[in-house]
């Protein structure tokens, strides 16, 4: 198998163009490759510099999971944090997690950052939202989102080889007048729940709210965790 290591959005179009399968981190197609037979070329986005940076409002596909940090938004950095183990983090990266994943541990702290994707095709470039990029597995160049006011990432604990656990990410997001959009995002089971209402009321109501949308049909545990995250969040937000 030969690795095309593009350095640049150009060679990268050209390697897609001549065949080249994207491979991540690796972290999960190896063993695929492996059973199955190895591609002739393979491609890593990690010398392109659209691919690989970190910001407040903008994450690469081929960052390394253990390369978040409090560079960007707390609900990304908690998320990437809680991914596998120390070993996995090391290796995995973005594009990997969101598209490769059945898991997609990023998916519901990027649904609340109402992040957009620019992904990668062999004629060009563009911008996509989330829905797209995960039903479609495109190539992912990078995430980007406005700042939110503050967020907020809770990860329940799972037993090995049970479902995945509960995570619930939530997001505060201020208009140009500075009113406030809460974002809530659920991953139950494989199923990802996302929601949004305006904050012109107490936390109470707020959860009221959003009892009333799909959220509602979550089970208590599930409830009581939304509950928590959304006053926690709110209150940082308020404070």
């Amino acid at each position: 198998m030969l690795l095309r290591l593009p350095t640049s959005v150009s060679e990268a179009q050209e390697c897609m163009a001549e065949g080249a399968v994207p491979i991540g981190g690796a972290t999960l197609v190896w063993a695929t490759w492996q059973r199955d037979g190895f591609p002739e070329q393979a491609m890593s986005l990690r010398n392109v510099p659209e691919a690989n940076t970190v910001g407040r409002e903008v994450l690469g596909a081929a960052v390394l999971l253990h390369q978040i940090d409090d560079r960007v938004p707390e609900v990304l950095s908690r998320a990437a944090a809680t991914v596998g183990t120390g070993a996995v983090r090391r290796t995995a990266t973005v594009g990997g997690n969101l598209v490769g994943s059945t898991l997609r541990c990023l998916l519901p702290a990027a649904l609340v950052l109402d992040a957009r994707a620019t992904v990668l095709e062999p004629d060009q470039p563009y911008e996509t939202d989330l829905a797209e990029v995960v039903a479609k597995r495109h190539l992912l160049l990078s995430l980007h989102w406005h700042e939110p006011v503050a967020s907020g990432y809770l990860k329940m604990s799972g037993e090995a080889g049970g479902a995945p656990p509960l995570v619930v990410a939530t997001a505060v997001h201020a208009d140009a007048e500075g009113r406030h959009l809460l974002r809530v995002a659920v991953r139950d089971g494989y199923e990802v729940l996302s929601e949004s209402t305006s904050v012109d009321a107490d936390a109470d109501q707020v959860v009221r709210t959003l009892a009333r949308t799909a959220l509602g049909e979550l089970d208590s545990t599930a409830r009581e965790a939304v509950r928590r995250q959304v006053t926690d969040v709110l209150s940082r937000a308020n404070g």
